[in-house]
């Protein structure tokens, strides 16, 4: 049997996706995918400076710690955290009656992701909330 050709392209089909919680947990699955392997191509190229030498590479190194990188790492825990929890529901529903409960596996994930992604965010960037509120917190007493 040969596969049928639509005249949608794979973006419109994908729009035009039921987007129930089954339905977002396939698009945030997709697209963490891609954004994880995006950055393992990335982080590849990065570290192959270290074939250019120790200033080469430290210099990459020094340029990472700028604020705009801590907020993709922040972004890239995201991902991470998405692909990883959707993953666990998956397997969720492949084994055992998972089809029954999926959707409220799907939000009990997600609000576990979002205090998760909250609270990496508060580590990721502690030096700079401790540093934008030294001095304007008076001890008490």
């Amino acid at each position: 049997m040969k596969p049928v050709k639509t005249k949608e392209g794979y973006f419109k089909l994908a729009a035009s996706y039921k987007k129930e919680s089954g339905g977002w947990a396939w698009i945030i699955h997709r697209i963490s995918g891609i954004a994880l392997t995006a950055y393992i191509y990335l982080h590849i190229y990065t570290l192959s400076t270290l074939t250019e030498g120790k200033e080469a590479f430290d210099a990459k190194m020094a340029l990472f710690q700028k604020p705009i990188f801590k907020f993709l790492e922040w972004l890239l825990f995201a991902f991470v955290l998405a692909h990883t929890l959707n993953g666990i529901r998956i397997v969720l529903v492949d084994f055992g009656k998972g089809a029954f409960y999926h959707k409220k596996a799907f939000a009990y994930l997600m609000i576990i992701g979002i205090i998760v992604f909250l609270a990496m965010g508060y580590f990721i960037f502690s030096h700079e909330i401790h540093q934008a509120f030294a001095g304007k917190i008076s001890p008490i007493g």
